[in-house]
């Protein structure tokens, strides 16, 4: 098994790809592993790419930018079209289902996940689908602990949302058993 594993969260600005990445990499470290975590986007910020890196080691990160990534979640079809071709051979590929009409041939596991919907219909707010997508992309990998995404999100997001990101969060763990 790989001691490393390189992580790419990418969608639109305004998607919450960022704080998803920050969350799993404080997690990580919450976790007792070693983790680095980068991110980009467009100028505007809102509705143009944006992505968040998160590479997770047992060991020493020796360079800190995702080259071939084993887990690729991709949250637009412009960030799997643009991703897609560096997702590792074997690896996971987790998808908003409802934003992604087209999916490439890849050589990887693939999870369709309907976050946006659900977050609308459960949470009123489309804002929780970067929590769910996390909960899903936490039971699918176990890259991190549960108990290590939680502590990261109740750390991480404002205390006046942190109720429905939990339950954001759970509903992604819920949606993969």
């Amino acid at each position: 098994m790989r001691k490393q594993v390189e992580i790419r969260i990418a969608g639109l600005g305004g998607q919450g790809a960022v704080l998803a990445g920050q969350i799993l990499g404080r997690a990580a470290v919450y976790d007792g592993k070693v983790a680095v975590q980068t991110q980009s986007y467009g100028a505007e910020a809102r509705g143009t790419a944006a992505k968040s890196e998160v590479i997770i080691s047992s060991e020493k990160i020796l360079f800190p930018k995702v080259r071939k990534c084993d887990i690729l979640v991709a949250m637009s079809q412009t960030a799997l079209d643009i991703y897609a071709k560096d997702l590792r051979e074997n690896g996971t590929l987790i998808l908003e289902e409802n934003l992604i009409t087209h999916v490439p041939e890849v050589k990887a596991k693939v999870f369709k996940i309907p976050a946006t919907k659900i977050a609308e219909k459960e949470l009123q707010s489309k804002m929780y689908a970067n929590i769910i997508m996390l909960g899903a992309l936490t039971k699918i990998t176990q890259v991190t602990s549960e108990e290590g995404v939680k502590k990261a999100i109740v750390d991480s997001v404002p205390p006046a949302t942190k109720e429905n990101n939990l339950k954001a969060f759970k509903i992604g763990l819920e949606l993969t058993k």
